[in-house]
């Protein structure tokens, strides 16, 4: 298929265009990458923590690295392996390690770690979710001797922390992939015995350093860098200490040189050194454009520098306040994913390559999403540090499930969430601390925010919680499927457009001629629940995506700069098919907007078009749905997915004339004949002029197999970890990829790289075989390095195809058990989109009429809570009251809309009158919607409106949205209520044009 659109994803080309690439870190060597060269068991043996111990028949793997890892994808996330497993590594200390403190960071265990350290218990970590440390100086033995570190792991479902008999609430089989023992990066550090601490509380206490600016000008380009360092003197005597700061821009140029004042530390005492200072000409990090600094912090003790910690951080500025969210002094709305923390791909779970966290975070921003929220865990460090480079917002939660809880399971939740933010308050991408999935107490709610308030002050980040739209404590909220509105805090969805739809499903024309909505689910929620109608789990691409328009609509009616009340955005739950909770035919869930190998589907196109503005839209642009290639003659609807105010199709050069718009982005085309050719659409404005256009051609027979390789920047390193992602195509004589190909692809893979695999439909999901078929013309496989320089060679051959044939070269590279190479080293950061723009984000459309009054014959005594601002009150007559209701207006004006939430939205529709003055201006049924319905009356001048219920409500399934529980949410109503004779209002506006 060739289309004008190229896919502007991040390959090795894309990222050295538009990347700059960061300095190393930690040049003096105190923090050293401890992942190679670790033995592995799956099993108990108890006899494994001893240092006698012969572990040479063990597994020998490189961290990161679950041992179950391989099953991902391949079965469902209620039966991923568990039980424990150990690992364990031999070592020597650096030589000039003498009289030198030793800590280990593990960035996270599942779902517990037990750590001992020649034979000797360490300590122990059960959260399953956070990194952890321990000073474990007092066991090591002097270089040249050798050490031994053995780790056991239990990944058990229902493992209960051992002091208390406590399970943990997030460690659930709906959402949180169970990739058990060492599934993230491990770090060792070397420091002297007076040092800057670790941002590590479990296991050490203590909270490392603190990065933040204060007193930020953006147009000006200044801020006041400002460090604050918690040091501890392990010395027998008292010392004076102060810190240097270096701070160093992308391009290697050190911007900044500043010193704190000297301080008295006694022995055995912990302090906080801090140093700042106003620092001119800087860039500030945005959405698009993850511009960081390096800040070197130095600890100088008596004059001499005994410790260093670098930073790499980012600067920004924000505000949380009249319903709205800045970036930068730019009002931005949030849109974007709710993504599973596990971010997970086939065979390899979550523990990938960080080039792999970056480009699957890339393509986010690629989408143009502004926000990622991960859900219900915290993300690892890998992650977070990713968003920082690709420009990517984050919402951080702690731990949760579906519910507020007591007692030692809350305990857990703040414990969990005061680690989180120490760790993660120097990365700029966090905009959002999340306390739950799920409505929390006005006292949690403080609790957590006092959390906050105590370790990231600075950081100018909100707190709050799913939902919590009346909370006084909370700093933003917003349900999990529909859109809110305020004037006060900002309100986003936290997922919606919970859809499933297979990439492997173009449409109902095009093989293997899935029905739209056929499919049925194949097994029992883990509540045991099932669902009975899974008819918007088994969707087609262009269905899909066409749910995707219809979802996104709702938000982007009720945007900044349409009223005083407004939606900050939301998420589409969720952008990469993930290995947990289901509904539809497969076993995993697919409502992403790319598969697990991040193949876009044509969900990732259409919120390409619709969400390319930081509120309104600022680059006009098209997509046509799916392909255009047909073997026999086809009559079909074509979708187009466009941001332009009307969209001509052409097929051959004929035009077809302009689309039928629905739901603001959507352009429909009944009975297209299929020609073989070029099918083009033009977008254009409201005048007229042509904004912009896209079009696909018909591709020749299958001819080729063509392979591309997408790589770490720089090249694939020879370290036994790196991963190369390799395309392959069925293309036809041209090199054009056939769309409709669904050919059996044989891979072998020779030299130095082993077979990892992909993913496909059908037995095992092809997880790990050599053998897997593409769909629509493509798929992916993954290889990795071996440790030796050298080539990988990959064929990739199909019956009656010409073979592809890809050579890839890897590069030697540090991968000594101690090595200050990170994971990370020299990734780069993304910065496409530039620094944030000058301008205003949006325009106002519309002028809000404040409601003074409201009047009513039938329960006057919550008349005010129809237009208080507040969502979860509402004023409804009684049963055997009338249903009508009058509003006083601050002033005459001319009242051209109505905008209205009414209890039941999702499935009620309510045949209304409307009168302005006494005047009719409106007479009709209200539709469904996700909250608030918009109402055009006919232009009137007046100072009362009357909203009147003009017969029975009737009833609606239009809008299909069905919980895990398998129960229907009501959306406002009680349990059984029918409403029929009742007018329940939750929240009213009215609005006069602003040319009146």
């Amino acid at each position: 298929m060739n289309r004008k659109i190229i896919y502007p994803f991040f390959t090795l080309l894309l990222l050295l265009a538009n990347f700059t690439f960061a300095q190393k870190q930690n040049p003096d060597g105190i923090k050293y990458n401890f992942n190679y060269d670790w033995k592995l068991f799956t099993g108990d043996d108890d006899q494994a923590k001893n240092t006698s111990y012969n572990d040479k028949n063990w597994s020998k793997v490189n961290l990161p690295y679950a041992w179950n890892q391989a099953e991902a994808f391949k079965v469902d996330i209620t039966r991923l392996s568990t039980g424990i497993a150990w690992y364990r590594k031999t070592f020597q200390l650096p030589a000039k390690s003498k009289n030198q403190k030793v800590f280990i960071e593990f960035e996270g265990v599942r779902q517990m770690g037990e750590i001992y350290v020649n034979g000797e218990f360490v300590g122990r970590h059960e959260n399953g979710a956070m990194a952890f440390g321990f000073d474990i100086t007092s066991f090591m033995r002097p270089f040249p001797q050798e050490n031994v570190i053995a780790v056991k792991t239990d990944n058990d479902w229902k493992y209960k922390e051992k002091a208390t008999q406590s399970g943990f609430q997030w460690n659930d089989k709906n959402f949180n992939a169970n990739y058990g023992g060492i599934p993230k990066n491990v770090f060792l550090h070397i420091k002297s015995k007076v040092y800057q601490t670790l941002p590590l509380f479990s296991g050490l206490g203590t909270t490392g350093t603190y990065v933040y600016v204060s007193d930020i000008d953006i147009a000006n380009k200044k801020a006041l860098i400002n460090v604050s360092s918690q040091v501890k003197n392990e010395e027998k005597l008292a010392v004076n200490a102060q810190l240097k700061i270096s701070v160093t821009d992308m391009d290697g140029k050190v911007v900044a040189v500043f010193s704190g004042e000297n301080v008295p530390i006694a022995p055995n005492e912990i302090k906080d050194l801090k140093a700042s200072k106003i620092v001119n000409d800087l860039n500030f990090w945005s959405w698009g454009y993850g511009y960081l600094y390096n800040i070197k912090s130095e600890l100088v003790v008596d004059n001499k520098a005994v410790d260093q910690t670098l930073i790499r951080t980012g600067f920004r500025k924000t505000k949380f306040e009249k319903g709205m969210i800045w970036l930068n002094d730019r009002v931005i709305m949030m849109h974007g994913y709710a993504q599973r923390t596990s971010n997970e791909w086939p065979s390899l779970g979550m523990s990938v390559p960080a080039w792999m966290s970056d480009y699957s975070n890339s393509q986010m921003i690629e989408s143009n999403a502004n926000l990622v929220r991960w859900m219900h865990i915290t993300p690892w460090k890998q992650d977070v540090e990713s968003c920082d480079r690709v420009g990517l917002i984050q919402a951080m939660p702690a731990g949760d499930s579906e519910k507020d809880v007591t007692g030692r399971r809350w305990e857990q939740r703040t414990e969990l969430m005061r680690d989180a933010i120490i760790y993660n308050r120097n990365n700029p991408s966090i905009l959002f601390y999340e306390c739950g999935n799920e409505n929390i107490s006005e006292e949690h709610m403080a609790e957590m925010k006092a959390i906050r308030d105590k370790y990231d002050p600075n950081g100018g980040r909100a707190i709050g919680s799913r939902e919590m739209l009346d909370s006084k404590t909370a700093e933003y909220g917003g349900e999990m499927l529909y859109i809110n509105k305020s004037a006060r805090l900002p309100f986003w969805a936290t997922e919606y457009s919970r859809d499933e739809g297979l990439r492997k499903y173009w449409d109902e024309y095009t093989p293997p001629f899935h029905k739209e909505g056929t499919g049925g689910t194949t097994h029992s929620n883990v509540n045991g629940t099932k669902v009975a109608d899974a008819s918007a789990y088994n969707h087609n691409q262009d269905a899909h995506a066409i749910e995707n328009v219809t979802r996104w609509y709702d938000y982007y009616r009720e945007r900044p700069g349409t009223g005083t009340r407004v939606s900050s955005g939301g998420v589409n739950i969720i952008f990469s098919d993930s290995n947990t909770h289901f509904r539809g035919a497969e076993n995993y869930r697919r409502s992403g907007e790319v598969d697990p190998m991040r193949l876009p589907k044509d969900g990732f196109y259409a919120h390409k078009v619709m969400w390319d503005g930081w509120v309104d839209i600022e680059n006009p642009s098209a997509h046509i749905m799916g392909h255009w290639n047909y073997d026999s003659p086809v009559t079909k609807k074509v979708s187009v997915v466009s941001s332009a105010d009307a969209v001509e199709l052409f097929v051959n050069n004929k035009s077809l004339g302009k689309g039928i718009q629905s739901d603001q982005f959507l352009f429909s085309f009944e009975n297209v004949k299929f020609e073989p050719g070029t099918i083009r659409a033009f977008g254009y404005d409201s005048t007229g002029k042509k904004k912009c256009e896209t079009e696909i051609k018909s591709t020749g027979k299958p001819a080729a197999i063509k392979l591309t390789a997408i790589q770490r920047p720089g090249g694939t390193l020879a370290d036994g970890s790196d991963v190369v992602i390799v395309e392959v195509e069925v293309a036809d004589d041209k090199g054009n990829r056939c769309p409709t190909a669904l050919n059996m692809i044989n891979f072998d893979v020779q030299g130095q790289g082993t077979f990892i695999g992909g993913i496909a439909q059908g037995p095992d999901n092809y997880i790990g075989s050599k053998n897997l078929p593409v769909e629509c013309g493509v798929n992916r496989i993954m290889v990795r390095a071996g440790e030796k320089q050298g080539e990988i060679k990959i064929n990739a051959s199909s019956e009656n195809l010409k073979t592809g044939t890809l050579v890839i070269k890897t590069i030697a590279v540090d991968n000594a058990k101690l090595t200050t190479v990170m994971p990370d080293h020299q990734l780069p950061s993304y910065t496409k989109k530039g620094p944030s723009p000058v301008t205003p984000s949006f325009k106002k459309i519309r002028t809000p009429i404040a409601i003074i009054d409201a009047k009513t014959a039938s329960n006057q005594a919550d008349a005010a809570k129809s237009y208080d601002d507040n969502e979860l009150t509402e004023w409804s007559n009684s049963k055997d009251g009338s249903p009508v209701i009058e509003f006083e207006l601050e002033r005459e004006a001319l009242i051209s809309q109505a905008v209205i939430k009414f209890a039941g939205w999702r499935s009620k529709k309510y045949p209304i009158r409307i009168y302005v003055d006494n005047k009719e201006v409106f007479n009709g049924t209200t539709p469904t919607s996700l909250g608030y319905v918009t109402l055009e009356c006919k232009p009137t001048k007046g100072k009362k409106v009357r909203i009147e219920l003009a017969g029975a409500t009737k009833d609606s399934n239009e809008i299909n949205l069905v919980e895990i529980t398998g129960k229907v949410d009501q959306a406002g109503l009680k349990s059984g209520d029918k409403k029929n004779g009742e007018l329940p209002i939750v929240e009213a506006e009215f609005y006069e044009p602003l040319d009146k």
